[in-house]
């Protein structure tokens, strides 16, 4: 065993092919003077072919992200901290709300839906609540929402032209009548 130790004791590896090849194998011969040209041809043919989706669905879908609620913007803060994330789903998307109270509870809410217009459940909340999604265009949608069937609220969430902000305008009907409306202004994380 000593003697196996000595013959690698001066020994220097120059490269991965040496560290981890059988130490009694050839090296394999191969042309490799066609596969640079060959990789080279294979990904800019791929990256032609991905980039025109990719630019399609970044257009369609500009809400997608994770969202910081504005405190400073905020008509009346109920929270420190508001992080809610938008997220592809079938022909749809998946709304997640982690928030934290001023007095450090955390509330965590999440629904998923498709532009249809058919109510969809709110997971995480006491009651029943239901969301139905419409797409107004690229950059808005529009979310009505209901309390035990019944339509309680209106919002428009509407992204920025350039995609850094998201703006949440609520009209909220209360139970004499009176029509409450409230802004919110999310900044992408």
């Amino acid at each position: 065993m000593a003697q196996s130790h000595d013959n690698f004791a001066g020994m220097v590896l120059d490269s991965y092919a040496e560290v981890h090849w059988p130490v009694d194998t050839p090296f394999p011969q191969c042309n490799v003077s066609f596969m640079p040209r060959r990789l080279l041809v294979f990904c800019a043919a791929s990256l032609l072919l991905t980039l025109p989706y990719q630019s399609v669905s970044r257009r369609q879908e500009t809400w997608f992200g994770t969202w910081s609620l504005n405190l400073e913007k905020a008509e009346s803060p109920r929270y420190k901290r508001v992080i809610t994330r938008i997220e592809p789903w079938e022909d749809g998307l998946r709304v997640t709300y982690d928030m934290v109270g001023i007095r450090g509870g955390v509330t965590h809410t999440e629904w998923a839906g498709k532009f249809d217009g058919r109510d969809y459940p709110m997971q995480g909340v006491d009651y029943v609540m239901t969301n139905a999604y419409r797409r107004i265009d690229n950059q808005t949608y529009e979310i009505h929402i209901k309390l035990d069937g019944v339509l309680t609220a209106t919002a428009r969430v509407t992204v920025s032209l350039d995609g850094r902000t998201l703006n949440v305008a609520t009209s909220e009907r209360s139970g004499d009548g009176q029509t409450k409306t409230s802004n919110a202004t999310y900044e992408r994380l």
